[in-house]
């Protein structure tokens, strides 16, 4: 299944971050693959999760055709500065970590209960993966009844450690987000989709704030702030841009974001 592929790439991958640049040749790979899962690793299956990886998280694994040996470049970036990317293995990693030792290290493991909604997620992007509709049983957070929708998943995204799906919903003829947290069930069908073309979710929430959906173009406002909360902001909701003038006491930011949070920013930061 693509869930079980997913957690083998993940771990192909922390296995070349912990090796470093030095990297593994292929005899070393398949010793600690064959340690792992109880199964020889060819040459051709590691070439397969090669080209994967670098599909699917955007992390190349090269080979020193000089050693004969494969490694990642740059590690600490990928465990660094692509947050996105390693922030998702990290998740994986843990939480298969926190499921294979349960039982040894009981009573040794303390983890916050944070509803991020991690058990449906290898679900929603194996149906991202092949283009498959998915069914969910949802619960709005204002309600204790749980609709029902068909989802056409086009992306996942994480806000304040919770992950979300963006899609086509066909009940609701349009495109919406559903936290994964508010899942209370979730059906992979046999009925395919094509994604929209060039769709990237990044540039989808561009004027945005959080996971809401931008009904409109992006809008520029202008507000002022104390030092302190220029920092805080910045740092918080993102919305503070390098300062015009250090020297001066307030400084003013201007930020693209959608117009209803636009509202809300000139509310609770403009009369200070």
């Amino acid at each position: 299944m693509v869930t079980e592929l997913l957690q083998k790439y993940i771990w192909l991958v922390q296995t070349f971050i912990r090796a470093g640049e030095r990297g593994l040749d292929l005899g070393e790979i398949s010793d600690r693959w064959e340690s792992r899962f109880g199964t020889e690793y060819s040459r051709r299956t590691f070439n397969n999760h090669r080209e994967a990886v670098e599909g699917v998280f955007g992390i190349r694994i090269l080979c020193n055709r000089s050693t004969n040996r494969y490694y990642i470049p740059y590690t600490e970036d990928v465990s660094d500065e692509n947050a996105e990317t390693a922030w998702l293995i990290n998740t994986f990693t843990v939480n298969n970590m926190l499921s294979l030792g349960k039982e040894r290290l009981s009573g040794r493991v303390s983890v916050e209960d944070i509803p991020s909604g991690h058990m449906y997620l290898t679900a929603v992007m194996e149906a991202m993966t092949e283009g498959n509709e998915i069914v969910i049983g949802y619960q709005k957070y204002t309600s204790s009844e749980t609709d029902t929708y068909t989802i056409r998943p086009y992306a996942v995204k994480e806000f304040a450690k919770r992950w979300y799906i963006i899609g086509y919903c066909l009940e609701r003829k349009g495109m919406r987000v559903y936290g994964l947290d508010r899942v209370k069930s979730l059906e992979l069908t046999e009925k395919t989709f094509r994604m929209p073309k060039d769709f990237d979710v990044d540039e989808f929430f561009s004027t945005s704030f959080g996971i809401y959906i931008p009904d409109g173009p992006g809008q520029t406002i202008t507000f002022r702030t104390s030092h302190t909360e220029a920092r805080h902001n910045a740092r918080e909701v993102t919305l503070a841009q390098r300062a015009l003038d250090a020297q001066h006491r307030h400084r003013t930011h201007r930020n693209r974001c959608r117009q209803a949070y636009c509202k809300t920013a000139q509310k609770k930061y403009y009369n200070l």
